[in-house]
């Protein structure tokens, strides 16, 4: 599979949301959407492995990897994420299609499928809940906390972008994400590096680092959760999404999460390994997805053809 990749470039207002695809012209539509501050090649060592019946569209989520940043004075949020996959799912001329997504990918996977039920056949959430609920007690809290810090990142003089060595850059990445291997680290930097005079700088854009100001409540994650008609997988790391929560607060809505998926009969397991279990031992995770793939996607969808 690794000679069938190729790079995508979907327009869209503000420049292009750029990714990779693997697979065969033909193959069933897999879409994969990384985690904050990621890129696409998270998904480097995890496709290759997987029914290569499929055709899998990586992408790299706007102000990540080599997609376009968003316009001055806009806020990061799931829904605007939502909406730029719907884009892209439509320049592609996707009808049915399922959805891999690793930690906040899951967010914005899991919600375009409460929001697109017809169009997805199945989801993956890899270390990732489907939702991300904020005690309604702190959401007036968060969401000032988010215009705060895009107000005070637009008043700076300058907004310049720290140039590191090769070197340094890896060892930036690492200590701020202890979960990736160096192999990983790596392969992430290769969509995540842009190489200016006297170094590199990381391509994404500071403001994803902000505060999501969008925010919903348990009781509304709950009743997404319900508009959720294709088969879900829920694949959680031992070591994983429950130790790098940013707000504590939402460590004791995961249980309820979980149980509402398995009171529809979706499964969920966990695996040994940390938040990127799937970059760094993709075999670990593969032997779930593939199954799951195979059985609620791939054995129905022979008689379907599926052009991309």
């Amino acid at each position: 599979m690794a000679k069938e990749v190729s790079e995508l470039s979907v327009p869209v207002p503000w420049g292009e949301i750029r990714g990779k695809v693997w697979g065969p012209d033909h193959g069933y539509p897999v879409l994969c959407l990384h985690g904050w501050a990621d890129n696409c090649g998270t998904f480097n060592t995890l496709i290759p492995l997987l029914p290569k019946e499929c055709r899998y569209v990586a992408l790299d989520l706007t102000g990540h990897g080599r997609s376009s940043h968003r316009p001055p004075g806009v806020f990061y949020s799931c829904p605007a994420y939502v909406v730029d996959v719907r884009r892209v799912v439509d320049a592609l001329q996707l009808k049915k299609f399922s959805i891999i997504g690793h930690s906040m990918g899951g967010d914005i996977a899991a919600m375009f499928t409460a929001l697109y039920p017809e169009a997805v056949d199945a989801l993956v959430l890899v270390d990732n809940y489907g939702f991300l609920p904020t005690d309604s007690t702190e959401i007036s809290k968060v969401i000032r906390q988010g215009m705060d810090q895009m107000l005070q990142f637009e008043n700076k003089a300058e907004q310049k972008k720290r140039v590191y060595t090769y070197e340094k850059a890896v060892e930036r990445l690492m200590a701020v994400n202890p979960t990736l291997s160096e192999r990983s680290a790596h392969i992430l930097l290769e969509r995540g590096l842009v190489q200016v005079e006297g170094g590199f700088v990381f391509s994404r854009d500071l403001r994803v680092n902000f505060k999501n100001i969008l925010r919903i409540s348990l009781e509304q994650s709950l009743e997404m959760q319900s508009r959720i008609h294709a088969s879900v997988l829920v694949v959680l790391s031992e070591e994983g999404y429950d130790g790098i929560f940013s707000e504590p607060a939402q460590k004791k809505f995961t249980s309820t999460l979980l149980q509402g998926f398995r009171d529809r009969n979706h499964t969920v397991v966990t695996v040994p390994g940390d938040h990127h279990v799937h970059l760094n031992k993709p075999e670990v995770v593969t032997p779930f997805v593939s199954d799951f793939l195979r059985a609620k996607v791939l054995s129905r969808s022979t008689s379907r053809g599926h052009k991309l």
